[in-house]
Parts: structure tokens; sequence; C-alpha cells
């Protein structure tokens, strides 16, 4: 757990102000397998890493305020309950038209959301915005 800064008064909100970037990971070399999935199947655009952290492979890749980097593991597990949830707009039908195989739920009345896994097998959620 991290110490308290002291410089602040008790009162003083967090001055969190978003989420930059969601990181998962992926086994060394799987950048072909991701670029395939979050570009081609979800509409991705991949960005350049930095030259310093290009090294250590993996790849990071962006669509409107959505930042995902996935980070290449020699002792990769894929996270099955941990994971991103990303708004899409108009859901079924870029499910059906990306054909994703989906776990459709129903958890939460009056929200339409699925879950599926990406090629490593790290669970995404998707919700109807």
């Amino acid at each position: 757990m991290r110490e308290r800064n002291n410089d602040l008064p008790p009162s003083t909100p967090p001055a969190l102000l978003a989420i930059d970037h969601v990181q998962l990971a992926m086994p060394v070399g799987g950048e072909h397998a991701a670029r395939r999935f979050y570009c081609e199947t979800l509409g991705m655009t991949e960005v350049a890493k930095p030259v310093a952290l290009a090294v250590r492979g993996g790849c990071w890749f962006e669509a409107a305020g959505v930042k995902l980097h996935l980070g290449a593991e020699h002792d990769f597990r894929p996270a099955r309950k941990a994971h991103p949830a990303l708004v899409v707009r108009g859901l079924r039908a870029f499910v059906e038209r990306a054909g994703l195989d989906v776990r459709w739920s129903d958890e939460i009345p009056g929200s339409l959301r699925c879950h599926l896994d990406d090629v490593f097998g790290n669970r995404l959620e998707l919700i109807d915005g």
C-alpha cells in the first residue's frame, strides 16, 4: 500500500482524471496475431511504441479515446476474469459485422453487453453505447 502524501491536506480530493490506457498481456512473438485481431477484427489502429519500449515486443492500439497496450510476456497467462470494458456504438451490428464469437450477458438489466476472448484468451467486455 502506498503511503499517503503528507503535503496535501486531508480534505483534498484525488487528482485522478482518467485512464490513459489498459495493458493486457500476450505471448512473446504474438504481434502478428494481435494486429490481425485488434486492427482487422476490432477496427483499432496500431500506434508506434517509443523506441525504448519497442525492443520489449508487444503492440499498442487506439480507437477514438480507447488505448490498449499489449505487452509480451515469456510466462504468458491470459486474463480470464480481469478485463477492459469497451463501449461500442451499435453493438449487435458490430458483433455481426466483425463475426465475433461472443457470450451475451443479461446480468445488468437495461444494458446490452457481451464478453469475448481476444486471440490470446484475454477476456474483453463490449457494452452498447
